[in-house]
């Protein structure tokens, strides 16, 4: 580490280097009284706070089946009903609490626009929770 030399060379200028040995001791003197005050923040207060046991209450909400044939024929748990029924038995779910869950089940062949019809039924009466069944290929 020279700051200078005799020499006439081409660099005159001032060298400038960072000095590190304050840095290392102030670092140094933090890391002696952050040891020294840990133990001390540390302390506790002795509370005896009386036991509880809780258990929650949940109930899983039931769950509705409704299918489609292909022939845009709707089931409600295995039970073919027509639009009015349909409308009455989402309204009576929707009015249970907690609501439960539609499994939305239709066959490859059902008609998109009836698949969307019993799901604007469903938000209609007030179900927010649809679930969409499917089954995978058999191979």
């Amino acid at each position: 580490m020279a700051f200078g030399s005799f020499s006439d060379s081409d660099t005159d200028g001032d060298l400038a280097e960072i000095n590190m040995i304050p840095l290392i001791d102030v670092m140094l003197v933090l890391l002696v009284i952050f040891i020294v005050a840990a133990p001390l923040l540390t302390h506790a207060v002795k509370v005896d706070l009386p036991k509880a046991s809780s258990s929650p209450s949940l109930s899983e909400p039931d769950n509705v089946q409704v299918s489609i044939d292909a022939a845009a024929q709707v089931y409600w748990n295995g039970k073919p009903l027509d639009a009015a029924a349909l409308s009455a038995h989402m309204q009576l779910a929707a009015a249970q609490t907690p609501q439960p869950e539609l499994h939305l089940r239709a066959e490859r062949t059902t008609p998109y626009e009836k698949v969307a019809e019993v799901m604007s039924a469903a938000a209609r009466a007030g179900l927010s929770r649809i679930g969409f069944v499917t089954e995978p290929e058999a191979h």
